[in-house]
């Protein structure tokens, strides 16, 4: 049995510098709060479909406490002057899907300075780890057809996977039964 609270991964980036992934804890709320203030306009209007300067309490609390069975969420860390800071974020939210299948909405934040060193696609399938173990069987996202670095993410990840175009932004489904 996975437990999702315990995930651990160490790698590496292409640019050789270490990383760890691992599951959020209640202590990560200032990291959390630091890396949104680090993300560009752009990056977050990628994320949340709109503009916001900062994350509501909530969001935090969503982030840094999730019950690790409905919602799994997991960061990427490096340490900056023997300081463990926040460079990306992944999580999934579960919901009962067409025909009672278990299916989880997706969501990837990485930072401009990190973009296109595979922290989304490591993210993605350590989230898929967790997620099968939890049989979970299809992963959900919906993405601004702008967000071509995040399509091709889903694209590489060997998954199949679906895409619909809704009134804004694509509908991408990524089977993980298969």
């Amino acid at each position: 049995m996975v437990d999702a609270r315990e995930h651990y991964v160490e790698g590496t980036l292409r640019d050789g510098r270490s990383i760890v992934i691992r599951a959020t804890k209640a202590d990560d709320r200032d990291r959390v709060r630091t890396a949104f203030g680090k993300l560009e306009r752009q990056t977050i209007y990628t994320r949340w479909f709109g503009y916001k300067k900062e994350l509501s309490e909530s969001e935090i609390e969503e982030i840094t406490e999730p019950d690790f069975e409905t919602m799994v969420a997991l960061v990427a860390t490096l340490l900056e002057d023997d300081e463990e800071v926040i460079i990306a974020g992944a999580r999934y939210m579960v919901y009962e899907g067409v025909h009672g299948i278990r299916a989880a909405e997706i969501a990837f934040t990485v930072e401009e300075e990190f973009q296109g060193n595979g922290l989304a696609s490591r993210l993605l399938a350590e989230l898929a780890h967790i997620a099968r173990a939890k049989t979970i069987v299809r992963f959900e996202a919906e993405v601004l057809p702008k967000n071509k670095a995040m399509l091709r993410v889903f694209e590489k990840s060997g998954m199949p996977m679906t895409l619909s175009h809704e009134d804004g932004y694509i509908r991408v489904m990524l089977d993980l039964d298969r």
